[in-house]
């Protein structure tokens, strides 16, 4: 039987280890390195989805545990799936919601079977195992589904995080003999094992060796320092195999980005670009910037003066900032836009530079002029 998910490598970089390729799924193909905006609720933050086609986002996120919860996968089921439910004709990709439990339970207990905890909407008991994970997801009908995991904390012990890591991989397991739908759905299985490179090593053995059709990096992004995080993934991203796509869950800021394209990552989520933008915040290629702050208030020049995005060309710094200033959702929505917009278009330019082979140059001009510390990261 065919793979619901495959992928297509094009080109590797020379100087480092970027990949130019593209994933293949039942609602279209798109290409990689990309950067997926999430859709939390079936919705990205105050977005259509006709303007998330128009500026180049070919697959998003909607978070299992948050559809579980409201309106139910019995409804979204019954309209025919999430891509029916919200209008959405390009790929979809679902967390398994584990980490939500873990995240937004404030009374959980892990069993070996699943995860009791409390609904934090309402107080409610409820049970999640990788069976029932599996039977949500099938039932929200996306294209790329995760395993349910448990993410531990990034310094936890190393004996919790080993017996973490064997649990992970169990319930991996679990989830792939419970996956109904593997013609048209693909899963894939997360490596785990916090900063410890003996236990990422046992987690990819694990799940490599059960040959899902892609491959997430998990417990990354959760309070670690950037040197951190590219470290692992130093030594992780090698371990999965080439023919497959990896997907760094989790990660959203601009540098993340690159340095994670560097070390060989495909697929990015994150909720950063909508939720700062909710406070006033936009990503520029001169940085950050608080379009909020009283500094702007008789600024009539765009959020970014390098950008062609519908924001930049049609409205000033000083309007949006009287907007969100004032409560208008439209100001929100204009820094949402831009926000994903100048990701989106960020990862278009990395593309770019794999093709011609100098991705370096590329990060390190991104970095001067966004104000990053190029030593954030470790040597490639």
């Amino acid at each position: 039987m065919e793979p619901a998910i495959k992928y297509h490598l094009i080109k590797k970089e020379k100087h480092t280890g970027a990949r130019l390729g593209e994933i293949i799924t039942p609602h279209g193909t798109f290409p990689t390195p990309m950067f997926m905006p999430v859709g939390t609720n079936a919705s990205v933050k105050t977005m259509a989805p006709e303007e998330l086609d128009k500026m180049g986002a070919n697959i998003i996120l909607a978070n299992t545990y948050h559809m579980w919860l409201r309106p139910g996968e019995e409804i979204v089921k019954e309209a025919g799936g999430l891509h029916k439910f919200m209008n959405w004709d390009k790929g979809i990709l679902t967390d398994s919601g584990g980490f939500q439990v873990f995240s937004l339970a404030k009374m959980r207990d892990i069993t070996e079977e699943g995860v009791h905890f409390k609904n934090h909407l309402n107080g409610a008991k409820m049970f999640l195992s990788p069976e029932k994970a599996m039977q949500i997801e099938n039932d929200l009908g996306p294209d790329i589904m995760m395993s349910l995991d448990e993410c531990p904390p990034f310094f936890e012990s190393y004996d919790y995080v080993k017996n973490s890591v064997a649990r992970t991989s169990r319930w991996a397991e679990r989830g792939l003999k419970a996956h109904r739908n593997p013609a048209t759905q693909g899963l894939f299985g997360i490596v785990q094992g916090a900063g410890f490179k003996d236990l990422r090593e046992q987690s990819a053995r694990d799940l490599v060796s059960m040959d899902f059709p892609g491959y997430s990096i998990g417990g990354l992004s959760v309070g670690e320092s950037k040197i951190e995080m590219n470290h692992v993934l130093d030594f992780t991203t090698p371990l999965l195999p080439e023919n497959k796509p990896r997907y760094l869950m989790g990660v959203g800021s601009a540098d993340a980005l690159i340095d994670g394209v560097i070390r060989g990552i495909d697929m990015f989520d994150c909720v950063l670009p909508t939720r700062i933008a909710r406070n006033g915040t936009v990503m520029t290629s001169h940085g950050r910037l608080v379009v909020k702050n009283a500094q702007y208030a008789h600024d009539f020049g765009p959020l970014d003066d390098n950008c062609d995005c519908y924001a930049c060309r049609n409205y000033s710094r000083a309007y949006i900032r009287h907007l969100i200033k004032a409560d208008e959702v439209f100001g929100i929505h204009l820094t949402s836009y831009h926000n994903l917009y100048f990701l989106l278009h960020l990862m278009q330019q990395v593309r770019q530079a794999i093709m011609d082979d100098n991705l370096l140059e590329f990060r390190e001009a991104f970095f001067e002029s966004y104000g990053f510390n190029q030593k954030n990261a470790r040597n490639f």
